[in-house]
Order: structure tokens, then C-alpha cells, then sequence
């Protein structure tokens, strides 16, 4: 039963602003107020959900912005400050290429320079870089369908066999969970797939069924194998 990775979504306290933000930098269409389209290189979209729970700590999840030129870099990093988002410091160092930013809401993203040969053959979002152990990098490999383009020292990361942004997964030491990630994944089935076997095979796998009552009135809630929620969305979807 294949599964598809329909959106990253994004709590915000402000979802429709949060949404012009990233429409803005990356250049993708928006859907509507709060969802934008992915780009032709992407196979994901963008969700932003209310939200009113303060961010205390790194998100989980954080994008990467690739470069084709140092120009490009610049350019991106100057665009993502006129759009609202401000430079943060996490600890990099002086001479690492990357550039360290924040979204409107704090939210972590890197503009990584140009000629990065991992993230070579990706998109402009290159890369959904994530806090988790090995094992969840094999969980989601075998969840989406997605090879494993990297595994070495812990450290994991997928992408889709169409190409486009790889996931990855940094390994030990992994940051303590918050009671909730910032970003999750919302999944869907196939019109003519079976839910509930989709459920059955994700557990399988390695997930959990979240307690009854966390689930939406058009979504099942799960959690990874690091216990990182995620939605198998039940409406059609376009």
C-alpha cells in the first residue's frame, strides 16, 4: 500500500502571514491563504495551521536553501531579510559557507553556498534537515517508498525516486521531543487505497496510533519511532 508524502505542515500564529513569507522566498504558488504548491521539482506542499504555542526550543525539522552561485546566496539571504526573517546565531562558525536565518516566527532555515555536492541533485528547498536517530531514517524509507540516499554514521536521508528535496536525519545525540513538534508530515492514501491497511502497515512498521482524541475530524494522528507526530489525511486531497 504505497503512501504519499501530501504536505510539511507548519503550526504558526499567524498561518496566513507565514504562508506570503515562504511564498515569497521559495516562489511557489499559493493554493490559498495558508497552503502553497510546491515547485516542479518538489513533490510536497507547504501547510501553515493556527497555532497559539510558543516556540522554546530548535524545531525538529529546518529547511535548507540550496545555492547555484555565491551571487544566489546573497540574493536569497537579502530576499528572506526584506520578507521579515533576520539572521540568528546558533553556534556556526565563522568560517562554515551556510548562512543561518529565521522566518517570521523564528523557525530556522539555512542558505547553504553553492557547490554543496550532497545537495547537488535536489531543489531550491534542497533538504528537510531533521533531529532523529537512524532507525527513523529506515522507518520513513520504507513508509514513503523513498531509497536511501545516504546512511553512514548514524546519519540518514531519503528522497523520492522523482528526485527533489531529501530528508534527512542527523542521528545521536538526539534533542529531547517537545510535547509537540512545530512540523509534521501529513500523508495520504491513493483514492482507491484501503486507510485503515495503511495504518496497519505503518504500525508495522514501527509507528503508534496516537491516543484517541488527537485525531482531526479528517485525519488519523500517528508518531514515527522517535515519536515525532504525523497525519494520515482521510478527505481527497488535490
Amino acid at each position: 500500500m504505497s503512501i504519499n508524502l501530501h504536505a510539511l505542515s507548519v503550526d504558526a500564529k499567524d498561518p496566513a502571514g507565514l504562508a506570503r513569507f515562504w511564498a515569497g522566498l521559495l516562489g511557489w504558488d499559493q493554493a490559498d491563504a495558508t497552503e502553497l504548491l510546491p515547485d516542479a521539482r518538489t513533490t510536497f506542499r507547504l501547510r501553515f495551521l493556527q497555532s497559539d504555542v510558543e516556540k522554546d526550543r530548535p524545531n525538529q525539522i529546518h529547511f535548507h536553501l540550496t545555492s547555484e552561485t555565491p551571487e544566489q546566496q546573497q540574493e536569497t539571504v537579502a530576499r528572506a531579510v526584506e520578507l521579515g526573517g533576520r539572521h540568528i546565531d546558533i553556534g556556526q562558525q565563522p568560517e562554515e559557507g551556510h548562512i543561518v536565518l529565521a522566518d517570521p516566527e523564528g523557525n530556522e532555515f539555512c542558505v547553504i553556498e553553492a557547490g554543496n555536492k550532497f545537495l547537488a541533485d535536489t531543489a531550491f528547498l534542497g533538504e528537510l534537515a531533521s533531529d532523529g536517530t537512524q532507525a527513523v531514517g529506515y522507518f520513513w524509507s520504507k513508509a514513503l517508498d523513498y531509497p536511501l540516499v545516504w546512511d553512514q554514521d548514524e546519519e540518514t536521508a531519503i528522497q523520492a525516486p522523482a528526485g527533489g528535496p531529501k530528508i534527512a536525519w542527523g542521528g545521536p545525540p538526539v534533542s529531547p521531543k517537545p510535547p509537540k513538534n512545530r512540523m509534521h508530515f501529513d500523508l495520504t492514501v491513493p483514492a482507491d487505497g484501503d486507510v485503515d491497511a495503511a495504518v496497519e502497515r505503518l504500525v508495522a512498521l514501527g509507528a503508534t496510533r496516537l491516543e484517541s482524541g488527537q485525531d482531526g475530524p479528517d485525519a488519523i494522528a500517528m508518531a514515527d519511532p522517535d515519536g515525532n507526530e504525523f497525519c494520515i489525511l482521510t478527505t481527497p486531497r488535490g
